[in-house]
């Protein structure tokens, strides 16, 4: 089935949830308030894109207690603002507003420069978002069914997937990377150690959560826990939305899957243009080592 996608700033986005007005809006009109939280990714950057950083900034948010993360969906627990649904939610969300997007920084809502918000945004190897993003096209009917994961790759390196593209996604937000209310972690770095990044959470949110209180949100944002809880594990999507007959939503939450899925020339493919397209951040990432 075709999917005709929503074009803005040319850049494609599901049809399902967005429309031109509901991304112009959350670009040009959208009021940024100072106690905003924003957690941002490019798709699929770790345990389904933003989840598992939805689950974890809801229970820093409750002090560690898990009963809005097990009562409440998680999209209205952190709204997609430019999305069409979530940007009703967020306008009528009483602060502090956790909210939620995958928009590259130059279509950020504007008013965000005036204030004094903080982005959390998280990364993850491209070579896993790749066949975590693949996988995720095929369930989801908003997004066009791959022809193959080879065409989906040289779509990916092209920068023709919704969302646009992964090295100008990245490089965008990442200028940002010495301001004071941006804060980056990646997806590696979570499954290495999540008590000690729930810690360094904790302190650039200013949320000061005592021991009993971090192992309650390690131990509620676990990927076990996530995939019992129908508020963040899409089971409550209807079929026409998400066919999980055709995969798990929460699929394997691993790192390195990429391996059994990349040929030596793809993968030497891929290095090269992403030594190309990287170069000059300044950042090494856990996959550079």
């Amino acid at each position: 089935m075709q999917v005709h996608y929503v074009t803005y700033e040319g850049i494609k986005f599901p049809p399902a949830y967005n429309s031109e007005h509901s991304l112009s809006f959350a670009h040009n009109e959208f009021l940024v308030r100072d106690d905003d939280v924003f957690n941002v990714t490019y798709p699929k950057s770790g345990t389904r894109g933003t989840v598992w950083m939805t689950e974890i900034l809801s229970l820093i948010h409750s002090h560690g207690c898990p009963n809005w993360n097990q009562t409440v969906l998680n999209s209205d627990r952190a709204p997609w603002f430019s999305t069409r649904l979530g940007l009703e939610s967020a306008l009528s969300y009483l602060p502090p507003r956790l909210l939620t997007c995958h928009l590259p920084r130059h279509i950020f809502p504007k008013s965000f420069s005036r204030s004094s918000a903080k982005v959390i945004y998280t990364l993850r190897d491209p070579r896993d978002v790749v066949v975590s993003y693949y996988y995720f096209s095929k369930m989801c009917n908003s997004y066009e069914d791959p022809t193959s994961f080879k065409q989906f790759l040289r779509d990916f390196l092209n920068g023709e997937l919704p969302h646009g593209s992964w090295f100008e996604h990245v490089r965008g937000w990442m200028e940002m990377k010495d301001k004071e209310n941006f804060f980056f972690i990646t997806y590696e770095e979570l499954k290495e150690d999540l008590h000690s990044s729930v810690r360094r959470l904790c302190q650039f949110l200013g949320q000061d959560l005592d021991d009993d209180a971090i192992s309650s949100v390690v131990q509620n944002a676990s990927f076990t826990s996530m995939r019992e809880n129908p508020m963040c594990n899409s089971i409550l999507l209807p079929a026409d939305i998400m066919d999980q007959t055709k995969g798990q939503f929460l699929r394997k939450g691993i790192c390195g899957d990429w391996e059994n899925h990349f040929t030596v020339a793809q993968s030497e493919t891929f290095d090269r243009i992403y030594r190309e397209r990287m170069q000059g951040l300044n950042v090494t990432f856990p996959w550079d080592q």
